[in-house]
């Protein structure tokens, strides 16, 4: 399946038909990283992250399930 989030020189590319219901997707565009889920009610929501070391840790992550791990580790103070 392909991955519904992207970005390139011109911005990010979304397509929300191809997202699933509260997953969470990410992308890093100009060293900032885009974090997106579609919720419960088809509504899009979108957080960016500036923080240098955060957005590091993000472009070493493969996967979306290692990316919810270090946010439940960050959140808990152990990155």
């Amino acid at each position: 399946m392909e991955y519904p989030v992207s970005a390139d020189e011109n911005g990010v590319n979304l397509k929300p038909e191809k997202m699933e219901k509260e997953k969470l997707y990410h992308c890093i565009f100009k060293n900032k990283v885009m974090l997106l889920f579609k919720d419960s009610q088809d509504v899009l929501n979108c957080y960016e992250i500036e923080e240098a070391d955060l957005v590091e840790q993000i472009k070493k992550i493969d996967n979306d399930d290692d990316l919810e791990k270090l946010f439940e580790d960050y959140l808990k103070g152990n990155t």
